[in-house]
């Protein structure tokens, strides 16, 4: 079992930065890739970035590939998402997510792989 829960959301001006946190309980931490999603109120849930148990392979969206850096530390048992660049259509709340296996960004994309869940930590970005 993993427990999942976010931070570091809150109200940012178009072009400012954030970054995200996500502290997961559980000594298996490491062993689990991590992933960023986000949902827009009326909207799907969409993929944003995902991290390998390693940290050796990053998997970007288009839409935020060149902004959005993932990043892990697995002695803190910790998943990181810094934005910058921000833009009005990057407000949503976002969700981490833990998944044993992601090798593609194809894979790491689909929320079905994923078997955990945090609550969620809102991003809201004001033009």
């Amino acid at each position: 079992q993993v427990q999942l829960a976010e931070s570091g959301g809150g109200l940012v001006q178009a072009g400012g930065s954030l970054r995200l946190s996500c502290a997961a309980s559980g000594r298996t931490f490491s062993s689990y890739a991590m992933a960023w999603f986000r949902q827009a109120p009326g909207k799907e849930r969409e993929f944003v970035a995902a991290i390998s148990w390693r940290g050796g392979s990053t998997y970007y969206a288009d839409s935020v590939k060149g902004r959005s850096t993932i990043s892990r530390d697995n002695a803190k048992n910790t998943v990181y998402l810094q934005m910058n660049s921000l833009k009005p259509e990057d407000t949503a709340v976002y969700y981490c997510a833990a998944s044993s296996f992601v090798d593609t960004v194809v894979v790491a994309s689909s929320p079905g792989r994923y078997a955990y869940w945090g609550q969620g930590t809102q991003v809201t970005v004001s033009s």
